[in-house]
């Protein structure tokens, strides 16, 4: 299985008519996922490769029964798109746009849980999610990722997802989904909704997670897996030398207070029963002892 998606998965791209998600859109579709069409209101009735544009997402829901969108709008326009998307009833809304104001995260991050709880929000500034063999939504490479496997990834770092999957890969060890959660301060998804989804899945045995400095979500992911989770957890923890009070890539990448730093975020961790990696290599040589056990 595949948490959030899977091959029956039917998506819409807001953003398909232009060339990053006509890129996207376009390897997407290749890798197998079910990509209906796109939206643009002064576009409906052309297509982009052969799959049609809508005037919008209920457009595209009504014509199509799609059930997830895929965002790929400027900044300013990704508080519109989500908003949209959940109106239309969109399952799942992955927002890959990077630069997001904060404010408008968190704006539309509370509206979802208080008027939309049906819409799970992925990113912002997210490489988005898949389930290798049945559906890719974003921007991570297909290949990368082995089918068929025990492992369930979740990443807040999107080169590093790509490479947790793609050291697994190297070892021969499959991924159930690696979802990016995406780094910045308010994540419309975070570490517990997939540690949770990640213990309920059946095919799912084995967890990575990938964090890196900065506010407290690895430490409070360290507090669940220590109450809730019965399967095993590796994790690696970037940004282990970066000086404390500066930001460092991501916009919740910053140590501040004392707080947040790499060291205390792997100390939490292995008090939890995590096994920790002091880089993805390890982490990845970690996880293929732990998958010779199960």
């Amino acid at each position: 299985m595949a948490i959030f998606l899977d091959e029956t998965t039917k998506v819409v791209y807001q953003g398909l008519t232009g060339s990053t998600g006509r890129y996207y859109g376009n390897l997407n579709r290749e890798y197998g996922t079910n990509i209906v069409g796109g939206t643009h209101p002064k576009k409906a009735g052309t297509d982009v490769d052969g799959m049609p544009i809508f005037a919008s997402v209920a457009d595209a829901k009504a014509e199509t029964g799609c059930n997830a969108s895929c965002v790929f709008v400027p900044p300013p326009a990704v508080k519109g798109a989500v908003m949209e998307a959940a109106e239309a009833g969109m399952e799942l809304v992955v927002v890959i746009t990077e630069g997001v104001p904060a404010h408008d995260e968190a704006w539309f991050y509370n509206k979802l849980i208080t008027d939309y709880p049906g819409t799970r929000l992925l990113g912002p500034n997210c490489p988005g999610i898949i389930g290798p063999g049945k559906a890719n939504i974003g921007i991570t490479a297909g290949h990368i990722a082995k089918a068929g496997g025990p492992v369930g990834v979740v990443s807040r770092s999107g080169t590093l997802t790509y490479q947790a999957v793609y050291e697994l890969k190297e070892k021969d060890i499959g991924v159930t989904t690696s979802v990016g959660i995406g780094g910045d301060p308010v994540p419309g998804t975070n570490f517990i909704d997939c540690l949770a989804a990640f213990e309920a899945d059946p095919e799912t045995e084995a967890i990575m997670m990938i964090g890196e400095i900065g506010g407290s979500a690895e430490e409070e992911a360290a507090e669940y897996i220590k109450a809730n989770v019965t399967k095993p957890v590796v994790s690696y923890i970037a940004g282990v030398t970066a000086p404390p009070g500066k930001k460092m890539g991501h916009a919740g990448a910053i140590v501040s207070g004392g707080k947040g730093t790499a060291k205390a975020k792997m100390e939490a961790l292995e008090d939890a029963g995590v096994k920790v990696g002091l880089n993805p290599t390890e982490a990845g040589d970690l996880m293929a002892e732990i998958v010779k056990t199960l």
